[in-house]
């Protein structure tokens, strides 16, 4: 019970990290373009894990590095962090991160069509009902639709990709291993994003704070999140994934100014609701697999 009281801490703390490194990098997506935020978070990340990697006695410059799970797993990062990037700086905050809440479902979804994992009707029905709420959050063909809005769906799709393909790395490689080369996968497309449109932007003293802002918070937030999935139980912890939207919600409303209307937290609440219920069902079946296996011995 305390290991997962610890982990839940450790979770929502996480959580709260991300929601602020959400916010340094729309303070900084203000000014600076695209491409120039992607260069300077992979120029700047990408050593911390490096280093990390080699304390663990891994090497970064190796052949497991160009196995296809590991080059899908960095195409998938590399779009999601696109999306989702390019999704703050034209989006609101709140928006984009109740959109965001339907990675775990689209992960669900992609498990059964592509690595023949078994759903049972109940979470398809789940799934369902959570992109039905990414559909009332975005209302296509609406007067309230924001073409933004579907960058934050390749953000979804990118990183769903990401952490299905993440499944089949080899267990030899470790997390900061995967780390480094997602980071070091986004510096191709980062400088061809700024070739295409002009070059860098001139940085003043307050966007070095933001892109520093974001890449602590960003990494001290990784760290919390892969200590609070080491330490609680998964099917405890990951719930607490969702508290994400609420600190989102609150800095977008307090920082930004921001007001959702009752269309995204509606959809929000549907994206959450079956969310939750899809966890709580894969509870059930891990509990009665346990149950069913034959005692050692």
């Amino acid at each position: 019970m305390r290991d997962n009281l610890r982990g839940i801490v450790l979770m929502v703390a996480a959580m709260a990290g991300f929601a602020i490194e959400d916010m340094f990098v729309k303070w900084a997506a203000a000014d600076l373009p695209t491409g120039q935020i992607l260069l300077a978070l992979a120029a700047g990340g990408a050593p911390v894990f490096i280093l990390l990697a080699r304390r663990q006695g891994k090497r970064i410059w190796s052949a497991e590095a160009l196995t296809a799970p590991v080059l899908w797993r960095n195409a998938g990062e590399v779009a999601g962090t696109l999306g989702f990037i390019t999704a703050l700086a034209l989006a609101p905050l709140s928006l984009v991160a109740a959109i965001f809440q339907a990675m775990p479902l689209a992960v669900t979804f992609g498990a059964a069509v592509f690595l023949g994992e078994t759903v049972g009707w109940r979470r398809w029905t789940a799934i369902c009902v959570g992109f039905l709420g990414v559909l009332v959050i975005i209302r296509p063909g609406l007067s309230g639709f924001d073409p933004a809005s579907l960058w934050a769906l390749l953000a979804v799709a990118g990183l769903g990709v990401r952490d299905l393909a993440t499944r089949r790395v080899a267990p030899a490689i470790t997390s900061m291993q995967l780390s480094a080369w997602g980071f070091l996968s986004l510096i191709p497309l980062a400088g061809a994003m700024l070739a295409a449109t002009g070059g860098p932007v001139a940085m003043t003293g307050a966007h070095f704070g933001y892109l520093a802002g974001a890449l602590g918070f960003g990494i001290a937030s990784y760290w919390a999140i892969t200590a609070a999935m080491r330490r609680g139980e998964v099917s405890v912890t990951t719930p607490f994934r969702y508290s994400r939207l609420v600190f989102a919600l609150i800095i977008g409303v307090t920082v930004f100014g921001e007001r959702p209307d009752l269309w995204t937290l509606t959809g929000a609440a549907l994206i959450i609701g079956s969310g939750l219920y899809t966890f709580a069902r894969e509870r059930a079946r891990a509990r009665r697999a346990l149950a069913s296996a034959p005692a050692a011995g």
